[in-house]
């Protein structure tokens, strides 16, 4: 009823605004409204004392007092501790905010980040997330794991398009909840048109995945879709096997020449001459494009196909069934650049590339889209920075991916109003040049004064008095304290079993 008694004043708001970017938001404000259930009113008004607010958030409790927020801090509490939103319906909304630019294929980009919770001794899940310290290593902090899919896009700019997050529970395979990401994307994706006569769509990864058995993995389930992502110099890879010789003795060979990446110089410790002379050369490449970047100069990419890496049963692999070990095929990448932001020596990047056998293999495209992957960073530092996002000391994981959700919803109405918004920047701040986008800073500074033709499909708060409060003399227990878990034992069936054959 809400939604329907707004409808008359957002036309109004449309025909005055004159933009097909204003109709736009104002459809997605009402459909991810939909999605909102008990305490609905209350946290559509919490996204927009986020997007309306000055400066970055540094307080949720004083979101209450900003006027678009027209209800007490009590609700606000309430509202993150007892809210219902519908997850699968607001990622089909996000989703279908998005229509892709160009003809090549759809990029996604993956990667995880920690929500620190390190003296949160009443929180219970909290899992070791990786942080980045000081000098080469990193160190772990207790607290909860999300994993985000973003979609990339090209042009100068680091916006990004969120369309999932997923939390990575303690007894979660990190590997099978990215798979599982992978294909609900691609679903939405496919549901609202984004894939029609385009290539599969390209998945980005750093490193830190297992790449082999993601693409085992969607190979295996029939999931259409490329992967992308770094590996760190050192592994080994094997090119394809002689053919058998016919009325040779033994097996055929499962692999053939050995080729172990190079270590930099400054990372090698030790190598010996025999393990020098075991790794192989790399062949000439099979493919190679270069080109000339305004910020790394010259730009080399090389390709080597039908190479398959080396897999033991140390790592994760460990999981599957007893047998001979599948064997992986995809393409090795190698990149080289001129020079670095700030003289650094650069050393070769390798990234492995796995695509469905029908796929048309465009080396240019695949190391240009891995530079669009550094773009999640910058949106993983505004909703820390500016959106606030692991600013609430929440207690339950549950309340913590109902916050995502709303910062989401955030940052997806922000990206809609872009070209929309004014550029007000600050007296210290230059002006941006004209026909580039506003960055995500900007468009929140000025989106309070497109926000005033938005209009707003939630109900006014009711008027209210003070409850009596808790009972005098009462007491609560104190809350139980929950330890951080590490990674415990599996079986294989997390891996999944190879389909059972019949006859």
């Amino acid at each position: 009823m809400a939604v329907m008694s707004m409808m008359p004043v957002l036309r109004v708001c449309v025909e005055d605004r004159q933009g097909a970017d204003v109709r736009a938001l104002i459809e997605f404000r009402l459909r991810w409204f939909e999605c909102l259930g008990r305490r609905g009113d209350v946290l559509f008004e919490l996204v927009d004392a986020v997007l309306v607010g000055a400066g970055p958030v540094g307080s949720v409790p004083g979101l209450s007092v900003d006027p678009v927020f027209r209800r007490g801090h009590g609700a606000l509490y309430d509202a993150l501790a007892c809210g219902r939103i519908d997850r699968e319906g607001c990622r089909d909304v996000l989703a279908g905010a998005w229509e892709p630019e160009g003809e090549g294929p759809v990029m996604v980009a993956v990667d995880g980040s920690g929500w620190l919770r390190p003296d949160a001794r009443t929180s219970p899940e909290r899992t070791h997330c990786h942080t980045v310290g000081s000098g080469a290593g990193g160190r772990s902090v207790p607290g909860w794991v999300f994993s985000l899919a973003v979609g990339l896009e090209w042009g100068a700019g680091s916006w990004t398009v969120p369309l999932d997050a997923r939390r990575v529970g303690p007894g979660d395979d990190p590997t099978l909840v990215t798979f599982a990401q992978m294909g609900a994307v691609r679903g939405r994706l496919e549901e609202t048109g984004a894939l029609v006569r385009r290539p599969p769509p390209l998945f980005v990864f750093d490193s830190g995945y297992d790449l082999p058995r993601l693409s085992f993995l969607a190979g295996r389930e029939g999931v259409g879709c490329q992967l992308l992502g770094r590996i760190r110099a050192g592994r080994v890879f094997y090119a394809a096997p002689p053919a058998p010789v016919a009325g040779a003795p033994g097996a055929p060979r499962r692999h053939g020449q050995r080729y172990e990446l190079p270590v930099p110089a400054r990372e090698a410790r030790g190598s010996s001459p025999a393990r020098e002379a075991k790794a192989g050369t790399l062949p000439a490449p099979q493919e190679t494009v270069a080109g000339v970047h305004p910020r790394y100069g010259q730009v080399t990419a090389s390709a080597w196909h039908g190479v398959h890496p080396s897999l033991n049963r140390n790592s994760s692999w460990n999981l599957f069934p007893p047998g001979p070990l599948p064997i992986v095929t995809g393409t090795l990448i190698c990149l080289q650049v001129a020079h670095l932001p700030g003289d650094r020596a650069p050393d070769p990047m390798w990234f492995w590339h796995h695509a469905p056998a029908d796929t048309v293999f465009d080396l240019d495209l695949l190391w240009k889209a891995y530079l669009r992957r550094f773009d999640i960073e910058h949106t993983f530092k505004f909703f820390k920075g500016t959106l606030g996002w692991t600013l609430p000391r929440i207690r339950t994981p549950e309340q913590a991916e109902r916050w995502t959700e709303l910062i989401m919803a955030a940052y997806t109405q922000l990206r809609l109003a872009r070209k929309a918004v004014a550029d007000l920047p600050r007296r210290w701040q230059k002006k941006t040049d004209p026909g580039r986008l506003l960055t995500p800073g900007r468009v929140r500074g000025g989106f309070p004064g497109l926000h005033r033709f938005l209009g707003t499909p939630a109900k006014p708060a009711k008027p209210t008095t003070p409850g009596p409060g808790r009972p005098r003399g009462t007491t609560r227990p104190p809350r139980p304290h929950h330890p951080v878990h590490t990674k415990g034992p599996q079986t294989y069936t997390k891996i999944g079993r190879p389909p059972a054959t019949t006859g």
